[in-house]
């Protein structure tokens, strides 16, 4: 197994034996920087699996009491003792390759591996079921791996955020499938052997790893080409549609031309509702036609459009792989979301503040469409924008993509490790916006402390505050609800 090394030039792995990557005994393996959402998803997983697992992280956090619970040795603080006697090392691509672990295992010949590294030893025990798309894909996860446990198959799972009604973000079970949050950016979600596969969308993200749009479509039709079992595409995104004729993929949404169809769409504040017309490809062989429904009432406590699109999938994929769907339908009821993707995050004031995890035009459009689904007097939306690069080949989108608030608040980019460019800045976005809708309420705040301040005196009672963005913008409801509570009409 030949050498490889990180994107970005963080690690460079010494040669691996050929059963470093065997999991189907016990390990001892080391996780780096395993407070991450990540790396403590995978971590979760390997530890259930009987491997006896360690980590660090330079900070105590819940993600590693909750490690520490399941059996794994935390420490805070990176140490070279830390590695001594692993197999092999696990580290996050944004540890530094001068972390003194990192160090320490290249000294004394211990394999430094990233996560993709071990996705095909996964696949190898349980098969994945694996979700991809530019977005949605965490949600379709989450919401798939609570269907196929409604449905009875207790799948194993990894998704990127925690699955609130399932209280935890990854977890090993015995069933035959691992639904696995798959990831584009760096290829990691060809990873394989997959028993089933889906795309929610295709939208040209991430390109200066694939080197094009030609070469990232090339990437998502072998994602489906190369997948043994079902194929489900979302027929309301014309790349994934397109795709999916070619590769003869069963599709869902809106559109008429859909396999499994969406229709009577009712949308509210806090959930949304939908009937789902199924096909009769999706019916079991030798089953009694008569005694399997035709559509289901799908009714779920989460709000938006791009919500009930997902749920569409997740359950066009249940029937597909041969589960019944009025499980999986009811399993659905208790869905609750996952941690940043529309979540409450408390009120004062007469405020609700919501945060969502939304970093492209498609998705901060679907974020405030579900804002504005409610009862709120005005929809404050507070955007930190995500990478340079991003914002560079995608700022002329961003313009169009706020138009459902009534009040913009932009900061600086949040550079997720990247190093600056020469004109590419956050006042690169609020130029484009004002530019292409002179009359929108857009205000500039160069950081979150100036834009806490200036929501504290701004913000009315009947207000929805939502902040979205993948950066820190997180901590904003943190920054404001303590300004609020201060405030005498509080």
């Amino acid at each position: 197994m030949g050498a490889h090394s990180w994107f970005g030039g963080a690690v460079t792995s010494r040669k691996v034996a050929a059963n470093t990557y065997d999991l189907s005994s016990p390990r001892r393996i080391h996780v780096v920087a395993a407070g991450g959402a990540g790396m403590s998803a995978l971590a979760t997983v390997l530890v259930q699996q009987g491997h006896q697992v360690s980590g660090s992280d330079q900070v105590q956090s819940e993600a590693l009491q909750r490690l520490t619970a399941l059996g794994v040795r935390t420490s805070v603080g990176h140490q070279a003792l830390n590695v001594h006697g692993s197999d092999f090392l696990i580290a996050s691509s944004a540890v530094n390759a001068e972390n003194v672990e990192l160090v320490e295992a290249e000294r004394v010949g211990i394999a430094v591996l990233r996560r993709s590294d071990l996705l095909p030893a996964l696949a190898e025990m349980q098969p994945f079921v694996s979700v991809s798309g530019t977005h949605g894909k965490t949600t379709t996860s989450s919401m798939l791996a609570v269907a196929l446990i409604a449905a009875g198959a207790d799948p194993s799972f990894l998704i990127g955020a925690e699955v609130t009604s399932l209280g935890a973000a990854a977890a090993y079970r015995s069933g035959r499938h691992f639904v696995l949050e798959a990831d584009e950016s760096d290829g990691s979600f060809l990873s394989g052997p997959r028993a089933a596969a889906l795309i929610t969308n295709i939208e040209p993200d991430h390109l200066e790893f694939w080197g094009g749009w030609e070469q990232l479509l090339d990437g998502f039709r072998r994602f489906l080409n190369e997948t043994d079992g079902p194929r489900v595409v979302c027929s309301d995104d014309p790349a994934a549609a397109q795709l999916g004729t070619e590769c003869g993929a069963v599709s869902y949404g809106t559109s008429a031309e859909a396999s499994y169809r969406m229709t009577d769409l009712r949308l509210g504040s806090q959930s949304c509702s939908f009937k789902l017309r199924l096909p009769f490809a999706s019916l079991e062989a030798g089953s009694d036609l008569g005694q399997l429904p035709q559509q289901v009432d799908v009714h779920l406590a989460v709000p938006g459009l791009h919500n009930a699109t997902n749920a569409a999938g997740a359950l066009a994929l249940v029937a597909e792989l041969g589960y019944r769907i009025e499980d999986a339908v009811e399993g659905l009821r208790s869905y609750s979301g996952v941690a940043r993707r529309f979540e409450r995050r408390g009120s004062a004031a007469g405020v609700q503040f919501v945060d969502d995890y939304a970093h492209l035009p498609t998705e901060v459009r679907a974020a405030l469409a579900a804002g504005r689904s409610g009862d709120w007097g005005r929809v404050v939306a507070v955007f930190q924008p995500h990478r340079y690069s991003r914002t560079q080949a995608l700022f002329h989108e961003f313009a169009d993509a706020f138009t459902q608030a009534d009040l913009l608040v932009l900061t600086e980019i949040y550079a997720a490790g990247e190093e600056p460019r020469e004109g590419v800045n956050g006042m690169l976005l609020f130029d484009a916006v004002r530019d292409a809708h002179p009359e929108a309420q857009v205000v500039w705040c160069a950081d979150l402390d100036q834009a806490a301040a200036y929501l504290g005196t701004e913000l009315a009672a009947g207000d929805l505050c939502l902040s979205i963005g993948a950066g820190s913008i997180t901590t904003l409801a943190d920054l404001v609800l303590p300004l609020l509570q201060s405030r005498p009409d509080s």
